[in-house]
């Protein structure tokens, strides 16, 4: 992977598993504005594969840069899964990340008396705090799609629970078991005005409610790690 990892250019990169989540968080981190411009990269941009393990893989030599000065501010964002359906579940991606992160001397910050959102690993060496997002809220097992359905919109929530019921009463579901969310918030989306598009238009067509708790916590760890120089 480091041999032929393309470097990015880019002050500021917030990294995700694929181009569903880079066109959903690129829709919220325009919602903030900040400067310099959050680049929101995924593992193919730097000759990786999309995918939850291609994060991994990209994030030693991001880090790298990140020592190096050639990048100012890292975070990434991946799903918890679920350990039953043969994923790490939220523990051990915290596990799998902070020992990834470690040998860079980053330590991770407990924000239990702040009650702060998000994660945050500090750096011995000075280096800017590394943010972490595990979907869906940091706590439980879940995906993207689990945060999308928590945000709904409450005149949104008829419509959403009549596509739940459909999904679940599909006899012979082709999908596994442990998609059924991003079944449900995809049966949800290709009932709007403009079918056929992505998670991004739920943000892009105001479905989400940005003034739901779980929507205000991940917009103010974004906002932690990713300051806006102009302020």
């Amino acid at each position: 992977m480091a041999s032929r990892f393309t470097p990015i250019n880019a002050s500021y990169v917030l990294l995700v598993e694929g181009d569903d989540d880079k066109y959903f968080f690129n829709k919220i981190c325009a919602t903030f504005n900040p400067s310099p411009t959050i680049k929101v990269a995924v593992p193919k941009d730097f000759n990786g594969q999309n995918s939850k393990g291609g994060v991994f893989e990209s994030l030693p030599p991001l880090l790298k840069q990140l020592a190096d000065g050639s990048l100012s501010k890292l975070a990434v964002i991946v799903d918890a899964d679920y350990e039953e359906q043969h994923g790490l579940g939220y523990q051990r991606t915290i596990q799998k990340i902070t020992t990834l992160l470690t040998q860079q001397d980053f330590v991770l910050i407990q924000n239990t008396e702040n009650h702060e959102p998000g994660l945050v690993f500090e750096n011995g060496s000075e280096l800017a705090n590394f943010g972490l997002w595990v979907m869906p809220n940091n706590q439980d097992s879940g995906m993207l799609e689990d945060f999308v359905k928590a945000c709904i919109k409450t005149d949104e929530l008829s419509l959403f629970e009549h596509a739940t019921q459909v999904v679940h009463a599909i006899s012979e579901p082709k999908f596994k078991p442990h998609h059924y969310a991003k079944a449900e918030v995809a049966t949800w989306l290709a009932w709007q005005k403009q079918p056929g598009h992505g998670l991004y238009c739920a943000v892009k067509d105001n479905l989400l409610n940005t003034d739901y708790t779980l929507f205000q916590e991940l917009e103010q760890w974004l906002k932690k790690i990713f300051p806006n120089s102009s302020n």
